[in-house]
């Protein structure tokens, strides 16, 4: 009863093609393909990150510059 046949999903498929289109589905299938493998890339990328020892930050000299660009400004929270 909620099964369907290879003869519904044909229907579906026909269906699809005569609204979209054999050039619009050919598309989104290499939109969804790029979009996937893109995906393993990245998941690749953040793996392999976590491999590599960890470089540690850069320190910041505490110089004072004179710098007319700069603004000092001290945070505040809000209570």
């Amino acid at each position: 009863m909620g099964s369907f046949s290879i003869w519904h999903w044909l229907i579906v498929l026909l269906i699809f093609v005569l609204v979209f289109g054999t050039k619009k589905l050919t598309n989104i299938g290499k939109d969804l393909g790029g979009a996937v493998k893109g995906f393993k890339d990245g998941i690749k990328e953040g793996t392999s990150s976590t491999d590599a020892p960890a470089v540690p930050p850069q320190q910041v000299t505490a110089t004072k510059v004179n710098d007319p660009n700069t603004v000092d400004v001290d945070a505040k929270t809000k209570s």
